[in-house]
């Protein structure tokens, strides 16, 4: 990757936004999350892919907290947050809703937005939680078809995953960062900073990364396509589908199965937009970042087209990051 090329204005200024960190603990485990925006406005919540973190949006997180208290989680598992002996999409789920519980101050239901394997958690609250959520937007996760990275670790005998290499120091393992799937990168610099913090220096003084290994090999709960296949169908709250136009595993063949399944779901009755974000890939947070959040923008715009997020209120005790 090329991340000698000079970040734009635009990214550098929002990493000089920084956010906040802080925590809460769901079923045991202590989930870390990141937050930009007014305290009280209504919570936007990200998520991210397999093997990511919630750093993967933080570029993004400042240009979408002008009208929303925009929460970025770690699932458990990723990040900075704690690794679970299994992991099940519905536990990450209770995950995404309990942050988006400690961040709610008056701003009404959350909209939660996710990201590849993230989008699959998404598709599991908007079916089992969407009773509570005011929308659910999901970003290039194919449904009917494994995600991503679970994909490659099956197909690479789930050695790339099971056996994750120590580095000596932080420079060598952010050379070996790659994205799954391939595609070409032209952010260097946004990719560099990706990688950056998906690393950890442990205590023999080895960097390695973040994710836990189990995270693929130990999964349960909705892991199989024709199960996410069922909760999208089961979408009980706002939906919009949103995908790269040169995605590699969202293809209009994935479109047309996901617009049958969405078509008989509750959320239909509010419409269900589809969009593709143009020159896309599949990380389109990392290639395409402005289209990207002009496409979230967009779809937040058409569903709440008038009224002004609510003033805040006091906050009650948090526990600090």
């Amino acid at each position: 990757m090329d991340a000698a090329t000079a970040a734009p204005a635009w990214f550098s200024a929002a990493m000089a936004d920084a956010p906040e960190a802080h925590h809460t603990t769901v079923e045991g485990a202590r989930i870390a999350y990141l937050a930009w925006g007014r305290v009280g406005a209504p919570v936007l919540a990200l998520v991210h892919g397999g093997a990511a973190h919630a750093r993967w949006w933080a570029h993004l997180g400042p240009l979408l907290a002008e009208e929303h208290r925009v929460v970025a989680v770690d699932l458990s598992g990723h990040g900075d947050s704690d690794h679970r002996p299994r992991y099940r999409a519905e536990q990450w789920a209770r995950e995404v809703m309990a942050v988006c519980a400690q961040e709610r101050h008056g701003g009404g239901p959350p909209v939660v937005v996710g990201h590849s394997m993230g989008g699959f958690v998404t598709i599991v609250a908007a079916a089992r939680h969407g009773e509570e959520l005011a929308g659910a937007i999901v970003l290039d996760s194919p449904v009917r078809r494994a995600d991503p990275e679970s994909e490659e670790a099956r197909r690479r005998g789930r050695n790339m995953f099971r056996q994750p290499k120590a580095y000596p120091d932080l420079a060598t393992g952010m050379a070996h960062f790659h994205l799954v799937p391939p595609q070409p990168t032209t952010n260097g610099w946004l990719v560099a900073e990706v990688a950056r913090h998906s690393l950890r220096r442990w205590e023999d003084g080895s960097w390695r990364w973040k994710f836990d290994p189990r995270v693929f090999v130990e999964r349960t709960g909705p892991s199989r396509p024709s199960e996410y296949a069922a909760d999208l169908s089961r979408a009980a709250c706002r939906l919009a589908i949103v995908s790269g136009a040169r995605s590699a595993i969202v293809d209009d063949d994935v479109i047309a199965q996901m617009r049958a399944l969405v078509a008989g779901s509750p959320a239909a009755a509010a419409g269900v937009p589809f969009v593709r974000v143009p020159e896309a890939h599949h990380h389109l947070l990392l290639d395409q970042p402005l289209a990207t959040v002009t496409a979230l923008r967009a779809v937040l715009a058409a569903w709440w087209p008038v009224g002004t997020p609510p003033a805040p209120v006091p906050a009650p005790d948090r526990h600090p990051g």
